[in-house]
């Protein structure tokens, strides 16, 4: 879950320790009663108990909605990876279809094997920097195989690149 809750086996050992307290002051309070102890003393410690016994409570509250918690996001997480893996499916062919169609164009613009990379890994979101960590390069060299990508293909920038390919993809407004 997140970094910021306590962790539950902290709580569970705050629950038996709260619980060895009760036990304790529950003793304690019926050999004070057994003894004749004044009123005042009694009743502070039976409020003790009952903080103790409600700290108890609480505190297994807690890790029941945190057990029902957990269970729900690992039941949604499953759905969405079930429905992740019908979608890669059932677009597998599409998406084959894009990535042949992109290399064509790569061809037609008579990009080089790494000019290629480069393009391929800028339609895909990485930044420079990323790019040359990804391909063990300067920064330096990928900007300038970038620079060479979108002069041989006719474009100014990435957002043209990837506008580019998006361009035919994307139904216009409304349209079907």
């Amino acid at each position: 879950m997140s970094n910021d809750l306590p962790d539950s086996r902290f709580i569970t050992a705050t629950i038996a320790l709260l619980s060895i307290i009760v036990v304790l002051i529950t003793w304690d309070l019926w050999e004070d009663y057994s003894e004749g102890a004044g009123g005042y003393h009694v009743s502070i410690e039976f409020f003790v108990l009952l903080l103790a016994a409600s700290g108890i409570g609480i505190l297994l509250s807690w890790l029941y909605r945190e057990r029902v918690s957990s269970r729900a996001l690992q039941r949604d997480l499953g759905e969405v990876r079930r429905e992740s893996a019908r979608w890669r499916e059932d677009s597998r062919i599409l998406i084959e279809g894009l990535g042949s169609a992109i290399q064509q164009q790569f061809t037609c613009w008579e990009l080089t094997e790494a000019e290629s990379d480069v393009a391929l890994l800028l339609l895909k979101g990485l930044s420079l920097k990323e790019v040359a960590a990804l391909r063990e390069t300067s920064d330096r060299t990928v900007r300038e195989q970038a620079r060479s990508v979108y002069r041989k293909a006719g474009l100014n920038s990435r957002s043209g690149l990837s506008a580019f390919f998006l361009e035919d993809l994307l139904l216009p407004p409304g349209g079907h």
